[in-house]
Formats: C-alpha cells, structure tokens, sequence
C-alpha cells in the first residue's frame, strides 16, 4: 500500500535511529527545525505518488508483485521506465529546490539486482532470491532505503586490506552460521537518517586480498550498532533562528547527509547480498554508479528550473528584465540546464537488458551526464548570482528588517530604514524582493548547496571518477579505425 507524507513521517517515528548532531544525540530527530525539511523533501515523494495528476511518473507496476508501488521501489523494466526516472526527478526538484534522498534507494536497488543475479549464475549462491525477498517486502510496506556506496577511504593510495586501520573500508569481521558481523562506515549518506532501512555496497573494484571488503547487505536504520552523525550544511543554524521565515531561503524542504557507523553490525543470512565475491564488487559498483549518474539529468535539472526562475523573478524586482545582458543570460542558463536534461534523456532511451531482464542504462552518455554535472550548474549558479546582485550576500537579517529599535531623532527605527533602502521596483514589496534573494542564495550558497551547487561536484562520484569511466566506454580504438578506414590506411 502507497502511503501519504503524513503516513511516511509518522513511520519514522516508530524508529530508535541514533543521531547524533554538534556533539549531542538528538533524541526527537523528526522534528528538529534543522534535519525537518530533509524529512518533508522525502514525504513529498509519497505525495506526489497520491496525486493522479503525476501517477503515470511517481508509480509503476512491480515486475515482482503485479502491485502499484512507488517508482523509487521499482526496477527498471524497459527504456521508457528508465526515460520515467529521469522525468520524475526533474519533477521533484521542481516541487521541493532540494535534494529529495530517495534516488540512491532506488539505483541501489537496480544494481544489486542485476549484479546478484550474475554473481549466483557464477557461483551458485542464493543472494538473489534474498534480494528479491527483500525488495517485495520494501515494495509491500513503501518504505525508504538509503543505498550506501561511499567508504571514507583514509589513504586514497592504498587498498582497503592495506590501510592502517582497517575500518577505513567497511568490513566483514566474523562470519557465523547465521550470519555475519561488520565494522566500518559510510560517508556522506544522503538521505540515511530519514530512511527506514540501508542497502550496503562495496565503493571500489576489489582484489582477492580484499574479499571482507567485498559486501553487500541490507540492515533497518536503527539496527543495533548503527549511529548516524549529521551532516554540517553551511547557514543551517539559521532553521533555528526565532521567528526566522525568510533568512532560511526555502523554509520548508532541504538536503540531509550523514557519517553512517556500524560497530560490529549483526547481518543475518537473508539479508546478504554479496559476501566476499570480490570478482563482482566492480560490477555493482560500476552498475550504481551508472544509474545514479543518470540520475543528476532530472534532479539537478528541476532544482535548477527552480533556480532560473528565481534569477528572473529578481531580474524584474531589480527594474533590470528589460536589458538585453539580462535575457541572455538567462537563455544561457536555460540551454545549459536542458543540456543536462538531454544526457539524463539519452542515456535512457539508449538502455538495455541486464541478463536479469532489468534496464541499465548507457553508461557512456550516463558518465557523459554527470561530467556535465560538475560542470554546468556551477556556471548556472553564477549567472544567477551575477543577476541577483552584492545584496544577495551583504542583505541584513530578517530581524533587522522586522526591528523596532529608534536610532534616529525623528524616531526612524533599524526595520524603517531597511524597509526604506532595500525597496526596488514597483514590482515587488521590499519583504517579496528579500524572500526572494534569500533563495537564491539558499541555493547558490546555503543549505540547498548540497542538493545543488556543491553536490553536483562530487555526489555520484568525482569527476575523474567520470572520465575513467568515459575512457573505459568511449572504444577509441574504434574510432581510429574509422578514420584509417576513411584515410585509406590498412593496419
């Protein structure tokens, strides 16, 4: 059964997640004013899924069940599936200017299942029956899973068996007859406290000497061992702040990520997804990484919908939409961020059928999509940022604007001369010019940098991350013998 936002936090409620944030456990984490709108970012993905208006992008037909299930829970059944994906996250960054966490659950979910699938034609293991079990019961209850790929990695120079402390790389340290026990973490887990339960991933291609470090599992948000530290977004104190309605940029959604700990984790035999098989850890992460950076065409390209909107809403509050500098830019923005938007598109259309009868897309152009990604929002951010103006980041506090404090002779208070000075067009009210501002640099600057700006650096991973794999696809040679062919050279 599908459930509403409301249902959806009232569920989180029912966890003992330990979070941890400014050095203290949080112990009512579903309504503290900082982690909140990361928690409305991912209920928005259950409202959209009740509205008819948007059924056909945010549900499907469970290949496993034959029931409704919420597109985040769906395996990719053709390339149109895959092209529903793209267009669903374009919609949400839309609705919420944020990171909506629910994409790693969801590309987690289609590499495991194709990886698992192949890793049991080879070795005769039942780790696919486990996944497809437990995906029904994810599918069944509508629930939120974090997919965890990214280790901290200490010494980038060494293995993960070659490190000076070997937590560094989550682990197996104790196999049992039931099951086994893991030590280890993993870093910048978006969405992770907000989720009900996480799907585990090896981050690298592993050697035979790293075979404990070749692990895939699944294990509920409050597992016993488990602890979550928050994430330290820039201007996230401001959601504390008194009657702070405007500073905050977008009040009401926001990105989330965590240092994810599993002190000697117990993982019981049916929740094991890959266990030392370390010849499949490269394609799970390979297959991942793929679908995900797929994933940056339509969220990045709806957040940034939101954000070319916000520059010319502020062009016309400024009295400068008219200019010609001003039109241009923004037809910039707009060729950059549909440019984003074709890669998401054509990677999924080019997809294909994994040997478990999923999709999995192109992975060429998936890795050609999210090249761009590093690159395109950080020039959309600026443009938005040169239309917007110094006040963007120099503006006084929503406290200074609303103070009745009288400095001058004639009683002018702190509010009067803000009021008085910051007033721009007759398009706007000074109060409708400030909120706007504050986005936008919500969004360049603040809290929404994560689900944006900054993000788009290094979510899915790095950008050589990206030109490995654009090297390893791109067949060059190939491509040199097309051009002997055409210079009438033999080889």
């Amino acid at each position: 059964m599908l459930m509403t936002g409301d249902q959806y936090i009232e569920s989180l409620r029912k966890l003992k997640t330990r979070v941890y944030m400014f050095g203290k456990q949080v112990e009512n984490w579903v309504d503290n004013p900082i982690i909140r709108p990361s928690i409305n970012s991912v209920a928005a993905t259950y409202d959209l899924a009740q509205d008819p208006q948007y059924k056909d992008l945010m549900t499907a037909k469970s290949n496993l069940t034959g029931e409704t299930v919420n597109r985040f829970a769906h395996l990719h059944q053709s390339p149109e599936d895959l092209k529903k994906k793209v267009k669903m996250q374009r919609l949400l960054g839309q609705k919420t200017a944020s990171c909506f966490q629910r994409c790693v659950g969801m590309d987690a979910f289609n590499a495991v299942y194709s990886t698992t699938f192949e890793t049991d034609k080879k070795f005769g293991t039942n780790y696919h029956k486990n996944f497809v079990n437990y995906l029904k019961y994810i599918q069944e209850n509508d629930l939120v899973v974090d997919g965890a790929m990214t280790d901290p990695k200490g010494d980038r120079g060494l293995m993960p068996s070659k490190q000076r402390d070997k937590d560094l790389f989550l682990r197996i340290v104790e196999k049992r007859d039931d099951g086994i026990v893991v030590r280890g973490s993993k870093a910048h887990q978006t969405g992770s406290i907000n989720s009900h339960e996480h799907i585990i991933m090896p981050t690298i291609t592993m050697t035979e000497d790293d075979k404990d470090y070749a692990v895939s599992f699944a294990c509920p948000s409050d597992a016993e061992g488990l602890f979550m530290i928050y994430g330290r977004q820039s201007c996230d104190t401001r959601k504390t702040e008194e009657f702070n309605q405007i500073d905050v940029g977008n009040k009401k959604f926001g990105g989330q990520e965590a240092l994810v700990v599993f002190d000697d984790v117990f993982i019981p035999n049916d929740r094991i997804f890959l266990c030392g098989e370390y010849e499949f850890s490269g394609m799970m992460v390979e297959r991942f990484a793929g679908y995900h950076r797929q994933s940056y065409g339509g969220c990045k390209v709806g957040v940034g919908d939101v954000l070319i909107g916000a520059a010319a809403v502020i062009a016309e509050y400024n009295g400068a939409a008219k200019a010609s500098h001003i039109k241009d830019k923004l037809i910039e923005m707009t060729h950059l961020n549909e440019t984003l938007y074709c890669c998401g598109i054509a990677c999924s259309t080019e997809g294909w059928a994994t040997e478990s009868g999923n999709y999995m897309v192109d992975l060429l152009l998936a890795n050609v999509c999210k090249q761009n990604v590093t690159r395109l929002p950080y020039e959309i951010t600026r443009l938005a940022e040169d239309i917007a103006g110094g006040l963007m980041v120099t503006m006084p506090a929503e406290s200074d604007f609303k103070s009745d404090l009288k400095v001058t002779k004639d009683g002018q208070t702190i509010g009067d001369m803000c009021q008085k000075y910051f007033a721009a067009s007759p398009a706007c009210t000074t109060e409708e010019r400030q909120r706007m501002l504050r986005l936008i640099e919500n969004m360049c600057l603040g809290t929404a940098a994560v689900g944006y700006r900054t993000e788009s650096m290094h979510g899915a991973g790095s950008p050589q991350a990206q030109r490995i794999m654009i090297s390893r696809q791109g067949n060059i040679a190939a491509k040199k013998e097309l051009a002997k062919k055409i210079a009438g050279i033999e080889s």
